[in-house]
């Protein structure tokens, strides 16, 4: 039987995470960003040198950076197509996917995909010119063309216009998912697994379209999982992304909300979405029904034990887009059987030559039999019947043993009454030591599932030796850690677990070492039954579950290092914790009622969050141990005390404490200390002057809205990078602020004391985000003053990204008067103040894209805009005489030759004479198909105001329509409007080609015109509050004589008005309305546009 899996996409290792191919000419700016943002995740990407392209040949080195790279990214821009060395990538790269399994994904950057797909513009004139060098019909021309029209034919992105920094984070986003869900951990040695693969492989009949459920179904531990993981991983990558495994359904369904749980993670998964919000089970399985419907998914449902899962995940084939394929692992066929599955795989012990092979793999070395009999294996496996866990189990328990160590396992084989797994199984628990053990039963009855660090930290804290007793763990297979860092065991694995404490006292929990299950804990708590004997109790109590605790609870527990408990009532008066207890967790407890006795503790973590503790107990002093204190949500604590006390503690966790008014300068100077959070402590006025806390990585003080001073700052702290200050009544940052040297983000919104930052907050180098909006007595933003020649000065913020001063009372601007101080800003909002000249440097601010200027009242002019800007709001600029011209065409198509997007609100009532004028609308125009290579956008103008007075607010929707389908719907909210604006926007050909909620279907068919071809243009206008005074538009083409040739169609709707074309308009908005119903997604606006492959 051959040992290999079937599936050699499991057991692909990858040299590169991602190959990038690309043209040079966007080497040193897209590229070079893009590169910088997946190393920064951590993503290892390969860019090769141009330096090492020594002719038209692509290198042996590089073919084989492509072949040991699990996904390529190819970034087609304009001249990609005339270098022979990125088509010959290309061809490489489309090989590998067919053979390697490689996933491709392609950028369109600054090209139409339907033009490489078509080879038309640069791409058809290149391939064009290689044609005459090699010749008419050459073959290696025919595999370029060929590799273009399959590559550009997948899902990617297209970027035309934007914003060029969430374009690459959506990339960025989307490879870090599929390089996080890397192929399952199958199986060290997949002995007999191929031919079990291969029978599920022939039942799901992969290639046939349609929905197809299968089920797999054996005994405990025969290999349901193994095989279910190895089919996911060898057929994943036909899914394009659209996978999920949900792992442990039957143990996940039995917590509280646990169906709910199962179903987030599966829309997650398959939708690429985080933060789904499902609130109920039908619910979730309305949104699985929906917005899978049509979506060809693969599905495993790992160890089903009831209908109602299959319910809430799978309830029927429709639920799913045609070829996808659901598979579902359970130990009770009846499951299987009436839900309707009648394709079921029965997997079957592993034979005697199989589970040879298995034992031999994990038991000798190097296939080294040593003087170990065969018929001492075969007794031995005797045992096993055929089930791999328990072989699996032995084997690398028997690893290197000797013979006489080998006869003494069979020999305790040989006596047990007992011939099921579990007795199995045993063996290599019984041979760990004693803290391996304690490691071993803590995870079976406590932290199965739990966070790798989480459990590491509670167990170090207890006095085991925890990282080298779960690494021998792991070697004997009793525990695995997952991709998401979590500890996780087999079922059965975990039950003999529990059944060892189990049995170290049948009859009275309370003379057990560990307690997790209600009953047991209620009744020991309740009962005053515990014993020398118990060494952790950790119960998550349900809400509508009470437990009683009496004052005797814990007096015998002598030995108790481990208590986690949440909602548990004291009755009786204060209970006295042992002395030796490591680690407590007891959420919202009535601390007054907790009692240490005097002397040394050896306590670690201290957590009573949400308790009624009014101060800390002077028996704390006693706690000298103590890395983690957690008094969050104490509501009636007062103060922090003199905690000098506790040398070693690395995080003090007091967020929303209402009436904490006092923390002690002893904070200031603890030197371990990560992790210290005083969010929401409204009442907090008196915090540490001085902060040396050198290991400080995380810092929260928002909502303490009387601490009136931040403390300087003596030491250098080099990994605090987000300083959260945010409502607070602070009037300053010290001078010292430059020795936070990691901050990246500084967030000091509705600090209404704030006069001034201190110059020397330019000395912040790795500064990317600046808010101060709400400020309301600020007075200036500090100049640099610093000598650029100074190296040891402020050199301005070289990655500032984006500056918020909303109302922040500014009466000039000064500080923008240069722009090398600000080399990276993309966002500025200065709404709300009281300047009244933009900084006459304003247009070299190169990399701006986004100005908010609203209610700038005293403002009067906007000077000439920065080349790259893209959105100016200008709302309730009253005094402004001085606007950009963009009263003629020329200057608007001029402006568009840059930037390609606009997004602009200014004060005004006429709109620009260029402009299509169609009164209060509808918009509708009719445009002949031949100009869409000539086109360059949609520029839209809307006239809002009130014929008298002030108007609270405006909203209005527009929604653009061509030939009947949705491109483009959003709302405008205007918070206040006292005379009338003029709103310009205008839309790129890009944005209009595509449907919004669709599989991306093209709106224009421009491969063959017909005789008076054309499309129609709809956009509709919702007006709520009546604001609308005129509104037009005007098609922007390359050349302007070409603009004309549109048909409008506005007033010829207007004086007809037939009932006819109301109903079909009405009908085209309630197509989109239901469909944006259907739909969870929560992207932005204006995020980037991602393709899904064909589109014409």
């Amino acid at each position: 039987m051959s040992s290999s899996s079937s599936s050699s996409s499991s057991e692909a290792k990858w040299l590169f995470d991602v190959f990038l191919s690309f043209r040079g000419e966007v080497r040193r700016g897209f590229l070079a960003d893009l590169h910088r943002c997946l190393l920064h995740r951590g993503i290892n990407a390969y860019i090769d040198s141009e330096d090492l392209r020594p002719g038209d040949q692509i290198s042996p080195a590089l073919t084989k950076a492509i072949e040991e790279s699990r996904i390529a990214v190819l970034v087609f821009s304009e001249d990609y197509a005339s270098s022979r060395w990125c088509l010959d990538e290309l061809v490489k790269v489309m090989e590998c996917k067919r053979l390697k399994e490689q996933l491709v994904l392609p950028v369109f950057y600054g090209v139409e995909p339907r033009d490489v797909r078509g080879q038309r513009e640069s791409y058809g004139k290149a391939l064009a010119r290689h044609e005459e060098k090699l010749g008419k019909g050459s073959e290696t021309v025919e595999k370029w063309r060929q590799a273009l029209i399959e590559a550009a034919n997948l899902s990617g992105w297209h970027y035309d216009h934007g914003d060029i920094t969430k374009f690459i984070e959506s990339i960025v986003k989307k490879i870090s998912t599929i390089v996080a869900r890397v192929p399952l951990s199958v199986a060290k040695y997949p002995v007999g697994l191929g031919c079990r693969v291969e029978k599920v492989m022939s039942l799901l009949s992969i290639g046939i379209d349609d929905v197809r459920m299968i089920g797999i179904w054996g005994t405990g531990g025969v290999g349901k999982t193994t095989i279910a993981k190895d089919v996911y991983n060898s057929i994943a990558s036909q899914f394009d992304g659209c996978s999920s495994f949900l792992a442990n359904v039957r143990e996940t369904s039995s917590k509280p909300e646990g169906l709910v749980h199962l179903q987030k993670t599966l829309l997650s998964q398959i939708l690429w979405k985080e933060n789904l919000e499902v609130l109920s089970v039908d619910g979730g399985a309305n949104l699985i029904r929906d917005r899978l419907c049509c979506r060809k998914i693969l599905l495993v449902l790992d160890d089903v034990d009831r209908g109602d899962q299959l319910n809430a995940l799978a309830r029927e084939c429709a639920w799913f887009g045609k070829g996808s394929r659901i598979i579902i692992t359970t130990r009770d066929k009846h499951v299987l059987t009436s839900h309707g599955i009648d394709q079921v795989y029965k997997v079957e012990p592993l034979d005697r030559g199989e589970a040879f092979e298995l034992l031999s793999s994990y038991a000798f070395p190097r296939n080294q039999t040593k003087d170990i009999s065969r018929d001492l294996i075969d007794n031995i496996l005797g045992y096993a019947n055929g089930l791999p866990l328990a072989i699996v189990v032995v084997g690398a328990f028997l690893h290197g043993r000797s013979r006489g160590e080998w006869e003494s396992t069979l020999e305790t084989l040989t006596e047990s009454p007992n011939k099921d797994i579990n007795h199995v199984l045993k063996i290599s628990f019984d041979a760990l030591d004693n803290n391996q053990k304690d490691i071993f039963l803590d995870i079976a009855c406590f932290f199965k599932g739990r966070e790798r660090d989480y459990v590491t930290r509670v167990l170090d804290g207890c006095g085991l030796k925890t990282l080298i007793g779960m690494q021998t763990l792991i070697e004997r297979s009793l525990v695995t850690i997952e991709d998401d860092s979590t500890i996780q065991m087999h079922d059965l694995i975990e039950q003999m677990g529990q059944d060892i404490v189990k049995i170290e006292c049948l009859d009275d929990p309370g003379r057990r070492s560990r307690l997790w299950c209600y009953e047991d804990v209620s009744e020991v708590l309740s009962k005053d039954t515990g014993t020398n004997a118990v060494k952790g109790i950790v119960l998550d109590l349900p809400t509508q579950k009470k437990l009683d605790i009496s004052r005797g609870a814990f007096t015998r527990m002598r030995r108790l290092k481990l208590l986690i408990l949440s909602n548990a009532r004291i009755s009786g008066g204060p209970v006295c914790l042992p002395d030796d207890l490591r680690w407590l967790e007891w959420h919202r407890c009535h601390s007054a009622t907790l009692e240490f006795s005097a002397g040394p503790k050896k306590l670690v973590c201290f957590d009573v969050s949400g308790s009624q503790i009014k101060k800390l107990r002077g028996y704390l002093k006693d706690f000298r141990m103590l890395k983690d204190i957690n008094f969050s949500q104490c509501n009636f604590l007062t103060h922090v005390p003199d905690i000098s006390w506790a040398p070693n503690l690395e995080r003090l966790d007091l967020w929303l404490c209402e009436s904490l008014v006092e923390v002690d300068q002893s904070v200031g100077y603890l030197d371990k200390l990560e992790f210290l959070s005083l969010d929401s402590c409204s009442k907090l006025s008196i915090f540490p002057s001085i902060l040396e806390t050198k290991s400080l990585r995380e810092l929260h003080l928002s909502g303490c809205s009387k601490l009136e001073k931040f403390p300087d700052i003596r030491v250098k702290i080099e990994h605090l990078e987000e300083l959260d200050l945010k409502g607070t009544a602070i009037k300053e940052l010290p001078a010292s602020i430059d020795n936070l040297v990691s901050l990246r983000q500084i967030i000091l919104w509705h600090c209404k004391n704030l006069i001034r930052l201190p110059s020397n907050i330019y000395k912040l180098q790795n500064l990317e985000h600046l808010g101060l909006n709400y400020c309301s007595n600020f007075i200036m933003f500090p100049k640099n003053l610093e000598d650029p020649t100074d190296l040891d000065g402020g050199l301005g913020f070289p990655n500032l990204d984006s500056l918020s001063l909303w109302d922040c009372n500014l009466s000039g601007l000064d500080f923008l008067e240069d722009s090398s101080n600000f080399p990276k800003l993309r966002h500025l909002n200065l709404k709300g103040n009281k300047f009244t000249h933009m900084p006459r440097c304003f247009h070299k601010y190169d990399n701006l894209k986004y100005l908010y200027l609203d209610n700038c009242q005293q403002l009067q002019e906007i000077p000439l805009l920065p080349s790259n800007i893209g959105i100016i709001r200008a709302n309730n600029c009253r005094s402004l005489q001085k606007l950009p011209d963009f009263s003629s065409l020329s200057n608007f198509s001029e402006y568009l030759r840059k930037t390609r997007e606009l997004d602009m609100l200014l004060i005004g009532g006429e709109m620009p004479g260029w402009i299509h004028n169609c009164e209060e609308g509808p918009i509708s125009f009719k445009v002949p198909k031949d100009l869409y290579d000539k086109f360059l956008g949609l520029a839209l103008c809307v006239v809002l105001g009130l014929e008298e007075g002030k108007v609270d607010g405006v909203t209005f929707e527009v929604i653009i329509l061509v030939n009947g389908g949705t491109v483009e719907s959003y709302t405008r909210c205007l918070h206040s409007m006292e005379s009338d604006h003029v709103w310009l926007e205008y839309y790129p050909r890009s944005s209009l080609w595509e449907v919004e909620n669709s599989s991306r279907t093209s709106l224009w068919k421009v491969e063959r015109y017909l005789q008076n071809d054309w499309s129609h243009f709809h956009v509709h206008l919702r007006d709520s509050t009546g604001s609308i005074k005129k509104c037009g538009f005007r098609l922007i083409c390359q050349q302007q004589e070409d603009d004309l040739r549109v048909e409008p169609q506005c007033l010829m709707i207007k004086e007809r008005d037939s009932e006819e074309d109301k109903s079909e308009i009405d009908w085209m908005i309630k197509e989109r309305d239901s469909e944006e119903d259907n739909s969870i997604d929560t992207e932005e606006e204006d995020s980037p546009i991602e393709t899904d492959g064909e589109e014409s």
